[in-house]
């Protein structure tokens, strides 16, 4: 498809999305999992064990979200679930949240408001939405009924080492600190103009459409249903609960608790 006609593409469905637009409001049901390359000792850990691990694990973040959005303001909410499976002896890992966490955001105004519970403490993260430098390529294939474009971005990221094959003894607070080690990533975004709003998941936004697919290294986000202007009116509300911090004061907490 060429630039040009892609361009027109573009317009068209948004000229014929937006005058359906009046009063739009949508329901999205987003599907999350994450791939691993976990390295384990094999002479703590036996094959069965490990493998038990792994899948344990992966379901941990096979996680179902909704997303409440019109077209100024959104609600990202993770559905309620069954515990987790426990790995033999009654032990259970637990990653991410705890189910009860919203993410809230006003595109129109760009701010966001992440009601958090960490470590048996509700926050309120109130900040702005940063803005994200998407590059729109020509790709394009259907999720569902919908027609989508793709879209990618570059960021700089902490390089993680997984590696549960030993576990220092060394006291951290008596080393050096050291500047994690950084790494590109790419993003890859798959979103339609037919649905008019320039939103996702989570705090993916800032595309001509509602973002559908999300690939961000080893996480991958899914929208496997959306209903459009349903018969029940959606309340889209700012949560109001939590300690209020701004994001830099809770990652600067967070990292505090972690070195404890």
């Amino acid at each position: 498809m060429t630039t040009i006609t892609r361009i027109l593409t573009l317009i068209l469905i948004g000229v014929i999305s937006s005058v359906n637009a009046q009063d739009f409001q949508g329901v999205g049901t987003y599907r999350t999992h994450r791939d691993f390359d976990i390295k384990m000792d094999s002479t703590k850990m036996n094959d069965a064990m490990q493998k038990r691990m792994m899948e344990m694990m992966k379901k941990q973040f096979q996680k179902t979200y909704t997303l409440t959005f019109d077209k100024s303001s959104s609600l990202y909410k993770q559905e309620a679930e069954l515990d987790k499976p426990q790995v033999g002896g009654g032990f259970q890992m637990s990653f991410g949240n705890s189910g009860s966490d919203v993410f809230y955001k006003n595109i129109k105004l760009r701010t966001y408001v992440d009601q958090k519970e960490t470590m048996g403490k509700k926050f309120l993260i109130k900040d702005s939405i940063s803005p994200i430098e998407w590059k729109l390529e020509s790709d394009t294939k259907h999720i569902g009924e919908y027609m989508c474009f793709k879209a990618t971005y570059t960021k700089q990221v902490p390089k993680v080492n997984m590696n549960f094959s030993s576990f220092s003894s060394v006291d951290d607070d008596n080393e050096e600190e050291k500047e994690p080690e950084m790494t590109e990533r790419t993003i890859t975004a798959w979103y339609t103009p037919q649905i008019p709003v320039s939103n996702g998941p989570a705090k993916y936004q800032g595309l001509p459409g509602l973002i559908l697919e999300i690939h961000d290294g080893k996480l991958t986000v899914i929208c496997s249903k959306i209903v459009i202007n349903p018969e029940d009116k959606i309340e889209i509300e700012e949560p109001m609960k939590g300690k209020e911090v701004t994001q830099k004061e809770y990652d600067d907490i967070m990292d505090k608790k972690l070195k404890k």
